[in-house]
């Protein structure tokens, strides 16, 4: 007997291009974040990691707006010209996380 899913989970099918950006941004701050890593293990001064730190944070940022727009010029665009109205609310909410 199968089990229906109750899940709201929503998926995005995305370009080879678009997937190997991503991917690439996030293999950059993945080893930003294990030289952290390692500079908190071998001792490494306060403000070098702290500007490490800083660098990453910039890099998970350029992650985030690259994504918000092609969320924006793709599933939030097809859902407004297909009169889903309610992706425009969860857009704003979508914002109103990311600006905290």
């Amino acid at each position: 007997m199968e089990k229906e899913c109750c899940c709201t989970h929503k998926t995005k099918e995305r370009s080879e291009e678009e997937f190997r950006s991503l991917i690439n941004r996030l293999n950059r701050v993945e080893g930003q974040i294990r030289g952290i890593k390692n500079m908190v293990e071998e001792s490494a001064y306060c403000v070098d990691i702290l500007i490490q730190v800083q660098a990453a944070s910039a890099a998970l940022n350029a992650f985030s707006k690259e994504l918000l727009a092609s969320h924006i010029k793709t599933c939030v665009a097809d859902d407004i010209r297909a009169g889903k109205d309610e992706t425009v609310d969860e857009l704003v909410a979508t914002l109103g996380k990311l600006m905290r």
